[in-house]
């Protein structure tokens, strides 16, 4: 038999491994948890499909998946990329620029002093003082600044950080914002009898959306005063969320800046900026979703199937991670996130007072 051909044939041929496995995976993980999200008591507490989905990814991720994550992994890793950039983007769907007129001026100028203090605040803190990773603290930061979850993934690709990081910053966002869907309505009652703001559902609402992590822990918050509380809060927070696109944009100038600077000292770091292009397309949808061209009911749909996207790509973020890479990163992100969570506090009330106050 000739060599030659013994050659070629013991060779396996190089095919592009297979998504099917583990898109399977990762909507398999994303149904249960869209559908554990429906339980009254989650829902009362604020634990929204996207939470449950990465929580239930870490579990499958570390009971066992190693067994088949050569047949899944490419699967895993496009659920967790491209997915999710296409769930960022049809996220537009939620929201309008008419929302803007509910909340008026003021809403907007709180959205904003909130959205780039506690931004900033991370940045400092969070690799000077608690002496974390550039990438975590930013995280954490986008998280607790935006809406929670969703900030953390669309932040990820822009840093390129890594799906530990990524994870720790979401678990922050889930304990403290289910910490405020509890603490949130004793605030407004002590607020009734000391009067630091407003003593209105209305403005409770504004303070509500501006400072609480995710939209389902605004409404589970909200909710707990009033309908009208709720409505204005979910409101403001969908104004907050309009934000992350512009966030995305200048966060991605000022990585390429510091790259560029690493540069010039003699680091081998690369000065090229990373256009996060999804986020155009996220305005670009808000925009047509403006128009109102679409039936509500197709809205509704297109809502719906952007769920399923984010929650499988959560899953696979879950999926990716492992135990061991949490407990190395230790009790310091979780105190960081601690003390943005008292700034949301503290500084969100003195925002929401000062600004109210001033366009009074």
């Amino acid at each position: 038999m000739n060599t030659s051909t013994l050659t070629t044939t013991s060779r396996p041929a190089k095919t592009p491994p297979p998504l099917l496995a583990g898109l399977a995976l990762s909507a398999l993980i994303a149904a249960a948890a869209i559908a554990a999200a429906r339980i009254d008591w989650l829902q009362a507490h604020g634990f929204s499909a996207l939470t449950l989905a990465i929580v239930l990814g870490m579990l499958a991720g570390n009971l066992g998946y190693q067994r088949i994550a050569p047949s899944c992994a490419a699967g895993v890793n496009f659920s967790k990329q491209n997915l999710l950039r296409l769930g960022i983007i049809l996220y537009g769907f939620r929201l309008t620029f008419q929302d803007i007129g509910h909340v008026g001026l003021s809403g907007v100028l709180i959205d904003a002093l909130v959205l780039c203090s506690t931004f900033g605040m991370a940045l400092l803190l969070g690799t000077r003082v608690f002496k974390l990773d550039r990438e975590t603290a930013m995280l954490i930061g986008a998280g607790s600044s935006i809406c929670g979850a969703a900030a953390v993934m669309a932040t990820e690709p822009v840093l390129r950080a890594r799906p530990a990081q990524v994870t720790v910053a979401v678990a922050t966002v889930v304990v403290f914002g289910s910490l405020a869907i509890f603490l949130y309505p004793l605030l407004y009652q002590l607020n009734l009898h000391w009067q630091f703001l407003a003593a209105s559902p209305q403005a409770y609402g504004i303070f509500t959306g501006s400072t609480v992590h995710e939209v389902a822990q605004v409404v589970a918050a909200a909710r707990a005063i009033s309908p009208d509380a709720a409505n204005t809060a979910v409101i403001t927070k969908m104004v907050r969320v309009m934000m992350l696109a512009p966030f995305l944009m200048l966060l991605s100038a000022y990585i390429s800046k510091k790259s560029c600077a690493a540069k010039k000292a003699g680091s081998s770091a690369k000065g090229r900026l990373a256009i996060p292009w999804f986020a155009f397309g996220f305005v670009a949808i808000v925009a047509f979703n403006s128009l109102h061209l679409l039936p509500s009911a197709l809205v509704s749909h297109v809502n719906d199937a952007d769920n399923v996207l984010l929650a499988m790509a959560m899953a696979a973020l879950g999926i990716s991670t492992h135990f061991s890479s949490l407990r190395t990163a230790g009790v310091k992100p979780l105190v960081f996130a601690a003390v943005l969570f008292g700034w949301l506090i503290v500084g969100g009330a003195l925002i929401n007072m000062l600004v109210l106050r001033w366009l009074a």
